[in-house]
């Protein structure tokens, strides 16, 4: 191996999360999955489908709601949920995205401006 290259081996710890997170809750939505050379030793995932899937994740891996962090993007149209944990050995984040009700829609489905 050369300086700065890593092997496929050099991704085993994220890569053993994704397998066991399959096996331990295959009945869960399907993320978008990012393994890197550049964090070797994590696992990210991520939901662009509404919060509601990054909030099943969440309460499977047991990470509190107060240990999630909230923030908007995309001039305030966008939320965004992050959390983090470790499971297996190898750090794991996630990363919900979910539009933002604009007050024309909250009042079209009925609800409160």
């Amino acid at each position: 191996m050369s300086v700065g290259t890593l092997t496929l081996d050099d991704l085993a710890a994220a890569l053993r999360v994704l397998r066991l997170l399959a096996a331990d809750f295959g009945h869960l939505a399907a993320p978008d999955i990012d393994v890197s050379p550049i964090f070797p030793d994590q696992l990210a995932l991520s939901f662009h489908r509404g919060l509601s899937d990054f909030e099943a994740w969440r309460d499977a891996l047991d990470i509190a709601p107060g240990d999630v962090v909230y923030r908007k993007q995309a001039n305030g149209r966008t939320r965004v949920l992050k959390a983090s944990a470790h499971y297996a050995g190898a750090a794991l984040e996630l990363t919900g995205f979910g539009d933002v009700d604009t007050p024309a829609q909250a009042t079209a489905e009925g609800g409160a401006v």
